[in-house]
């Protein structure tokens, strides 16, 4: 009686290991016909400062080039540094997830944001949008693509106009 409970134990669990075995060896050709997701977890690459002042980097997670008609990229930037002053054609939201920063429309006073506010920016707005001055701040960047450029880049904000904030 021992020994044909043991054997069945026995059979149970090569069963188990056999049905184991097989649902990971599905698991892995499921997995090697999916395409890779982009993520939002790496930084990304630095922004030359053709457009930037300070330390930026830029992780495009939405390019032109997979045609949904948009560019969304997580932007990085480090205390002090900023965008240059520029608009959007078809208007721009930011999503923030880390950090405090400074946003300002041209003509307006500079504003505070941090994480979890978003900003909703209108077509062809002249702004500026940047990390505050002790904290780096990190933002999702949104833009809709139109028959026109994504972005419009004007000169860069002052140390002047940065620092009217404190």
């Amino acid at each position: 009686m021992k020994i044909k409970k043991e054997f069945r134990l026995i059979t149970y669990l090569f069963a188990a290991f056999l049905l184991f075995s097989f649902s990971n060896i599905q698991a892995q050709k499921i997995d090697a016909k999916m395409k890779p997701f982009e993520s939002v977890e790496p930084k990304g690459t630095q922004a030359a400062n053709t457009n930037f002042t300070g330390t930026v980097f830029v992780n495009m997670i939405v390019k032109p080039e997979d045609g949904l008609h948009s560019n969304i990229g997580k932007v990085t930037f480090e205390p002090k540094a900023r965008t240059n002053w520029h608009s959007h054609p078809t208007g721009q939201t930011l999503i923030v997830t880390e950090g405090i920063g400074y946003y300002q429309e041209k003509g307006k006073p500079i504003q505070l944001i941090q994480k979890g506010d978003v900003v909703k920016i209108p077509p062809n707005v002249v702004h500026w949008h940047g990390a505050s001055h002790h904290s780096s701040m990190t933002h999702i960047a949104i833009v809709s693509l139109g028959e026109k450029e994504s972005a419009i880049w004007l000169q860069p904000v002052t140390d002047e106009e940065y620092n009217a904030f404190i």
